[in-house]
This record gives structure tokens, sequence and C-alpha cells, in this order.
């Protein structure tokens, strides 16, 4: 059955609607605000069939709180093959013109002839169907390839360690599980929440982000919750809050063991019941949020000491994601250092430079405490030092070179120097030939899981003889 939405706040051209198009044997559902109408279709978006959700969209273009411009530009994010049919009082030749440069489906001036009016979302119905089944043909054939790169392409690393995150990642995406993200500063934390995000149902409407460490405990609660104006002085207007930014998306939580006990008691409560209380409100907003929190805390020892709320760390801890530490995932390095000197090199607006095996030799031992971050930090030092086009171990700071076997540091030096080149060229091609066989000889995906250009990969395949290497599949996919 056809089914439409209507969205505006006048109660009897709501019903008047309702009345014409249920004759004609639509079904209707109608929302008297546009807050409302994003809230209705959402939860169409994840609890009905297909089938079963809103085909068009009957939009007055003007309301209190949300205007007919605003919902418009939200509901092209969250549907954006749903056509909109734009009302208004005003038939004015400009308001219509904007409307359909904002992508409006059509444009009626209120209250509409009864013949238009079902002409019109007929048409925009049967627009809708052909251009979801158009997108359905062009899923059919890139789902595969998007669900496998798209969520975890930041995310570098063919260690067994990364390739475990990957595919949890890969499991827990699509859920709506609160997921606790564990891991050392610099581990990458964000990286793995955004990816989560990427991969869920989630991933068009916003990913909103807040540091539970970085605000006191006052500025912290009305940045979560909101508040209402005259809930302190200086509130001069309502404010939404970060959860009533992210409705509808992700709500990412970092170094949520600094939360403070007063506001740890009110997350729970919106993990619970999914309302929130603006400060100074007395009436509870619900809200459609999926939540991911990071620390790098221990948190049962926290609970331990009093600090951490056990119902709260239940709650957020569904799912628990550790990012290894870069200690324990050495064999990445190179592939890191690839990828991070070529984001630099854009960021400081210069040539990416070629790197020697003694450079990426010196890298290896030193034990990396502060993870893929002090990496970055120490390859943009080296990338502003060089004086060449090739990276050496000079560009190095002091503690680098410092955590280098006697042998390399001391006499046995010029020997290393011989050697370790070629050990280093040996670990970087069985990397590239694992991840080859891991995306079975697909080069635009193995490029991406090491997190290095397709021009990278091509350069090093030619250069390590693995050109003539074939996908098992087809014998063919590295042409």
């Amino acid at each position: 059955m056809k089914r439409l939405c209507i969205i505006d706040d006048e109660p009897g051209h709501r019903l008047m609607v309702r009345a014409i198009m249920e004759d004609a044997g639509w079904d209707v559902v109608e929302a008297g605000s546009g807050e409302d109408g994003l809230r209705l279709l959402r939860e169409e978006l994840h609890a009905a069939e297909p089938g079963q959700r809103s085909g068009v969209v009957l939009l007055d273009m003007r309301m209190p709180g949300m205007d007919g411009r605003q919902t418009l530009h939200a509901l092209q994010r969250l549907r954006p093959e749903l056509p909109v049919v734009m009302l208004t009082a005003y038939g004015s030749v400009d308001v219509a013109v904007e409307a359909m440069k904002r992508g409006a489906f059509d444009f009626l001036t209120k209250p509409a002839d009864n013949e238009e009016l079902l002409a019109t979302l007929e048409k925009a119905h049967e627009y809708g169907r052909l251009l979801a089944e158009s997108a359905a043909l062009a899923r059919g054939s890139t789902d595969a390839l998007a669900a496998d790169l798209e969520p975890c392409r930041t995310l570098v690393g063919e260690s067994p360690a990364m390739r475990e995150v990957k595919e949890l990642i890969a499991r827990a995406g699509p859920s709506e599980a609160t997921i606790l993200i564990l891991g050392e500063s610099g581990t990458g934390k964000e990286l793995i929440a955004e990816a989560l995000h990427a991969a869920s149902r989630r991933a068009a409407m916003p990913m909103i982000k807040i540091n539970c460490a970085a605000l006191p405990e006052q500025l912290l609660e009305s940045e979560l919750f909101g508040y209402k104006k005259g809930a302190f002085t200086g509130a001069v207007k309502d404010k939404p809050g970060r959860f009533v930014l992210a409705d509808g998306g992700t709500l990412f939580l970092d170094e949520i063991g600094e939360l403070p006990m007063a506001v740890q008691a009110k997350l729970l409560r919106a993990l619970q019941e999914r309302v929130i209380e603006p400060l100074g409100g007395v009436k509870p907003v619900p809200v459609d949020v999926r939540v991911l929190a990071a620390t790098n805390k221990d948190l049962a020892q926290a609970i331990a000491e009093g600090t951490f709320r056990e119902d709260l760390y239940f709650r957020l801890n569904i799912l628990e994601i550790t990012a290894p530490p870069l200690r324990e995932r050495l064999e990445d390095v190179p592939l890191l250092a690839s990828h991070l000197l070529d984001k630099l090199a854009r960021k400081n607006r210069r040539a990416a430079p070629a790197v020697s095996g003694l450079f990426l030799d010196a890298l290896r031992p030193y034990p990396w405490p502060g993870n893929v971050r002090e990496l970055e930090n120490v390859l943009e030092r080296a990338l502003i030092l060089a004086s060449t086009d090739m990276l050496q171990p000079a560009q190095l700071p002091p503690r680098v070179l410092e955590a280098r076997s006697p042998a390399v540091s001391g006499a046995g030096a010029h020997m290393a120097a011989v050697i370790s080149p070629a050990l280093l060229e040996e670990a970087e091609r069985e990397a590239i030939v694992k991840a080859l066989d891991a995306h079975r000889g697909h080069r635009e995906r193995t490029a991406q899981a090491l997190g290095i250009s397709r021009r990278t990969l091509q350069y090093k395949i030619s250069r390590y003889g693995l050109a003539k290497r074939r996908d098992a599949a087809d014998n063919d996919s590295l042409q």
C-alpha cells in the first residue's frame, strides 16, 4: 500500500489531506512538527520493512521550530531517495523556486486542489519507487565491496591484532549495541569508533564526539544534555545538547572514565530509558542515539575506588574492543610509516619522501609508549628536518635511535647497514603478499587495507616481482 507522511502544524489541514488520500487507498501517517516528522520517519527506517515505509512526504514550508527548509535538509540526509512535496500558503514564485533548488520533488499552494494534490503525490510516489529500484540495483553490485572496504579504511595494518579488531568492527558495526573501546593513549580508539559508525545503519546520520576529560562538570552536563532558557545565569535561549545533535546517529564519549559521578547517573538513565532531561527542563526529551565510549583507564579499578558506577559500566560494556598498542604490532610499522608520511606530506604541501631501509630499521626496536600518535610526531619531525628526498636515521630523535641494539649503534653499525634493509624489504614484501592474498589480489582493496595509495602499491608490486600474482578466483584481478 502507498504510504504518505504529512508534516504540517495545522491539524485541520492534516485531517483534510488524510481524508482525501485514504479515500484513494493510501495509508497516511502524520506529524505536527518537523522534529516529530523526522522522528517518525527515523523509526520507520529502523523498524519497518522497506515496503511499509512512507513513500512520499507532504511538508509544510512554514512551521514553528524546525521549519520546512530545515526539515527538508534533514530528510535528504536521512532518506535521500524519498520524494518531498512542499506546501505553503504563500504561493510566491521565489519560494517555489527555492524549494525546488533545495531538492523538493514538487510544490503546491495551500490549500491544494483535491485532484492536483492526488495527482502530484501519485507522481512523486512513482518517482520514488523508480529511484529506489535503481538504487537497489546499484547497491547489489557495490555493497559487498563497500562493506569490505569502507568501515575500516582508516585502520592501517595487517597484523593479527589489527585483523582481529577489523573483524570485530565488521560484526559489531551493524548492531545497535553500546560498545566500550579500550586502549592506551594514541592507539586509535577514535578511529575505531568512526569505523563502527561507518559500518552501522546510522552511517548517514551525524556522529557527534565529546571528550569527557576536557570540560568541567557543570559545562560537561550542559554540553551533553543541553539546557533550557533561564536554567542559569547566561542561559538566554534553549541550547540542544550533544545527545539531541546526535539524534538518529552516534554519540562518541571519549575518556568516559573521567565522567563525574553526577553526570554518570544522567547518562545511565539516557542509556536505559532513551530519554534525557536538559538543565532547567521539566519534560523528558526522547532520543534515538547509539553510544560508543572509549577510555584508557582501568574501569574495574575505578569501580573498586568508587569513582565509576558499576551499573553504568555494565550498560556500556555490551561489547568490548581493545585497540592494540603499537609495541604489540611492530610488523605494522612500515605500513603505518608509509600511510602517515603520505598524510604528512599533504599536510606540509610537499612530495612524499622515499624511506631508506635504515630509517625503517631504526623505527622497529623502539617500544613507542605514545603509540601511533608518537610515531606520527616522529615522522613529521623527520619530514621537516630532511634535506633530501630520502629519509635517513639522522632525522630521528635520540630516544628512538638509542633503542637500537648495540650492534647497530656501536661498532657493528656498518654490517647492520648492509643487512637490515634486505630484512626489512623481505618483511614488507611478505606483508604485501599476505594482504594481496587476503583480498584475492584486488589492488584497490589491498591498498586500502595497507593504508597506502594504489600508485604506491603498484610500485611495490613491481619492485618485489609480484606482478604475476593472480587472483585465485578469476586469475586476472591484478590487472
